[in-house]
């Protein structure tokens, strides 16, 4: 009788769940309608829900439901927004194409992945460059870039007309991990900055990351920048192209099998050196400068669920001079990177996928030096294997858990001098460095409820410094003595270990505000020696090791953040507090080219950068653009200058404010507009000067010799004048045709010709007692007309 009952009772109840709505998975993959390209990043969403979601790596979404109706809306930069119902009664799997924007220049140039992402996600200080709205900017010399565009970004700065490098949050420019599908670029500059290495044309977009740093990133201590180059059509062949006063450059893409792989290929060259030949003398013929960049990418769809693409990269920038005198002085200088990197992505399922990457990237400064009695070669350089694999999973109501490892071993060449001076050979080898560095991480995204999202990971950091090395020991003067450290092949040097944890929490106030924090160590292991007297590139790569420690800095971020007009505008305040550890300066004067020694040449200290930063956007409608605003301050502490008190850091900058304006005037016609303001750069200045004794004549016993010298007071006790100017463009689209558009851009670089410093010197004409000061100027107004096109 029981049994009957309890089966009555089981009956009911599995009748009961049976007659309830079921749950199951809705899926898909988001694609470009014209190239079949996946899109990464799209929003997904299902207005009968809350739940929004943003596509993988591959394009690909998932939802947990019941059985119902509901209504599908998918969106992504740059492409209409597609909106479905889908009746849902069990496991389905969507493909959606989306059409690209017939609409040119209604969004700005600083993009996010959704609409309300400035407000909902847990992300801090983390910008998306779109490279479809960067035409809109101002260019120079016919040029658009990358670089001098972020550097209008809060929080970001140049160093100046001339400096090749930028500055994030107080950091130095080494501490900046500049990414190409995954590979390093140690140089990201062409002709002393004003150009960067990356191809417009060839770059799909960028991502910028200057606080908050996921536990993927890591080894730099102010930055990520992490360009990803463009996917080839996988249906048909396009390209783009444009040509300058100085530089053109083309990109090509298209299917090598149609549907299953594709192929992306872009070159980029300046004619400086061509265009100065008519002007030049005879005997300076073949004198001049040039640089150029290559890339090239293969992607093959290996089924439904693989795909391999492979990326290479080469730039150089060349400068060559020779003399007519009689000391036959000739001089060639290039620099530049390489790499070649092969990527595999696999999904799992719809929940989980991965993605590994493998990686060879070089970079190469060589100078030869001629002369009459013979020839000198210097070359110096960095090279890296590097090896990376994440995995993303996504938990059911619990968030995205993301987990990987990565490995490089560099190679350092600090020095190497070859040749022959009046018969004697040279040949010179500062001793290589080698070194392991890897890192395991793991980062979790999880939203708690609707108000409180936390995204908190660890990174477990590693460097060893490893033989065969040799280390020469010096006296405390720096010079050299008999002695020497050894090391044999794979004994380890010097061994840095490290935790870092990162932090991220977002608190929603409502549905157009929200509040957010974050806490983020990282550790640094590569360090960068630089000339700053050099009128050329003599960057040079150190690792950490016995004498060097790595950098490490803690950075505390909170903001506030808040859309209007529909999430039109976007507004946020934040306020960041960093600390650096193990800060590198030299020594007045010091060698760092075939320096065995080059470690005695340094000295250590700390840093401090604190600030507020604001950012207003206005990303669609005719007119576009932002209004960004930095207060800081930054500071550098060492024990061995200025007494040991802390000054000032050079690139300290205490108010930097950029204004950028795109208006849409017709259909025909866009203009941009641009303006900076920056406090001037600081730098040590002599307070005084006097006369000193330095011969006394034997016969009448009285001073007969003088030299002037100058006393110096605090370090950095001088300000540059402020750095401001204006840029303007004017932009023509020509009618387009089924298979052709082009444009022509009209454009004005410092529009006032504003006089910027470079730099400042001394001199005394009249009086050596009395020297006054001399500013040298770079750039006066720059006109410049560039013609741009692009082939379906």
């Amino acid at each position: 009788m029981m049994w009957y009952k309890l089966k009555k009772i089981c009956s009911a109840f599995l009748f009961f769940i049976a007659a309830l709505p079921g749950y199951a998975q809705l899926s898909g993959t988001v694609l470009d309608s014209l190239t079949r390209e996946v899109l990464p990043g799209a929003t997904v969403s299902l207005n009968e829900t809350e739940y929004v979601v943003a596509t993988n790596e591959k394009g690909r979404f998932s939802f947990d439901l019941k059985e119902g109706t509901y209504t599908l809306k998918v969106t992504f930069i740059g492409h209409n927004t597609y909106t479905t119902t889908v009746v849902f009664t069990g496991k389905k799997d969507l493909k959606i194409y989306l059409s690209s924007s017939a609409v040119q220049g209604s969004e700005v140039l600083v993009q996010g992945r959704r609409k309300d992402e400035n407000v909902k996600s847990s992300e801090m200080s983390t910008i998306r460059v779109e490279m479809s709205t960067l035409k809109n900017l101002p260019v120079v010399m016919g040029e658009t870039d990358i670089l001098k565009s972020i550097t209008l970004l809060p929080g970001i700065k140049s160093g100046g007309e001339g400096s090749t490098g930028f500055y994030v949050r107080g950091g130095g420019p080494d501490q900046n991990l500049v990414l190409l599908d995954d590979a390093v670029i140690y140089n990201p500059a062409h002709l002393l900055g004003f150009f960067s290495v990356f191809n417009t044309d060839a770059v799909q977009d960028v991502e910028i990351v200057k606080g908050g740093m996921p536990a993927n990133y890591g080894g730099r201590l102010s930055s990520v920048i992490n360009v990803r180059t463009k996917e080839g059509n996988y249906t048909k062949t396009e390209g783009t192209g444009s040509i300058g006063l100085i530089s053109s450059k083309m990109a090509v893409n298209g299917p090598i099998q149609k549907n299953k792989s594709s192929f992306s290929v872009g070159a980029r060259r300046t004619y400086i050196d061509l265009l100065v030949q008519p002007f030049l003398p005879d005997s300076f013929k073949g004198n001049g400068y040039y640089f150029y960049d290559l890339n090239a990418k293969l992607d093959f769809k290996l089924g439904a669920k693989d795909k391999l693409s492979f990326t290479a990269y080469t730039g150089r920038d060349v400068f060559n001079f020779k003399g007519n005198d009689v000391r036959q002085v000739s001089i060639k200088t290039d620099w530049g990177n390489s790499f070649v990197t092969g990527k595999w992505q696999h999904l799992f399922s719809d929940n989980m996928s991965m993605a590994t990457s493998l990686g060879y990237n070089t970079f190469r400064l060589s100078t030869t030096a001629g002369f009459s009695q013979g020839e000198l070669i210097l070359q110096s350089g960095i090279e890296d294997v590097s090896l990376k694999s994440d995995v993303v999973y996504r938990l059911p109501k619990k968030g995205t858990v993301k987990a990987g490892m990565q490995y490089i071993f560099h190679t350092f060449s600090p020095g190497i001098a070859t040749g022959e001076l009046g018969g004697v050979k040279l040949d010179v080898d500062v001793t290589k460095k080698y070194a392991h560095e890897g890192a395991l991480y793991v980062n979790h995204e999880w939203e708690i409820n609707s108000r409180w999202l936390v995204n908190y990971g660890l990174r477990y950091s590693l460097f060893n410094q490893v033989g065969p090395y040799e280390q020469m020991l010096f006296d405390a003067n720096g010079e050299e003595t008999d002695s020497m450290l050894q090391w044999k092949s794979g004994e380890s040097v010097a061994f840095y270990q490290g935790l870092e944890p990162r932090v991220n929490v977002r608190y929603q106030l409502n549905n157009k505000s929200s509040v957010k924090a974050s806490v983020t160590k990282v550790n640094q292991y590569l360090h960068l020696a630089t000339s700053s007297g050099a009128t050329l590139p003599s960057d040079l790569w150190v690792p950490s090791s016995g004498l060097v420690q790595p950098q490490i800095s803690w950075q505390y971020v909170a903001g506030y953040y808040r859309n209007f007009l529909d999430n039109k505008i976007e507004v946020s305040v934040e306020n960041y507090y960093k600390t650096m550890q193990n800060q590198i300066e030299f020594k007045p004067g010091a060698n760092l080219f075939i320096n065995q020694n080059l470690e005695g040449e340094m000295i250590f200290g700390d840093g401090l950068s604190y600030g507020t930063e604001l950012l207003i956007q206005k990303k669609t409608g005719k007119t576009t653009g932002w209004i960004g605003y930095t207060l800081s301050k930054t500071t550098r502490t060492f024990e061995a200058l200025n007494n040991g008190n802390p000054f000032d850091y050079r690139y300290d900058r205490r108010h930097d404010m950029s204004v950028v304006i795109n208006h849409q005037l017709s259909e025909r016609w866009q203009v941009g507009f641009v303006f900076v303001y920056g406090t001037g750069n600081a730098l040590t200045l002599p307070t005084g000067r006097y006369a000193f004794n330095i011969g006394i004549n034997n016969i009448w016993g009285i001073p007969e010799r003088y030299d002037n010298i100058d006393q110096y007071g605090p370090v950095n006790n001088f300000r540059m004048p402020a750095y401001h100017r204006a840029d303007i463009s004017f932009t023509y689209l020509r009618k387009k045709t089924k298979h052709w558009e082009s444009s022509w851009n009209f454009s004005v670089y410092n529009v006032y010709n504003r006089k910027n410093p470079y730099f400042i010197y001394f001199s005394a004409e009249d009086d050596e007692a009395k020297p006054a000061a001399y500013a040298v100027y770079l750039f006066p107004i720059l006109p410049s007309v560039s013609w741009s096109f692009k082939f379906l």
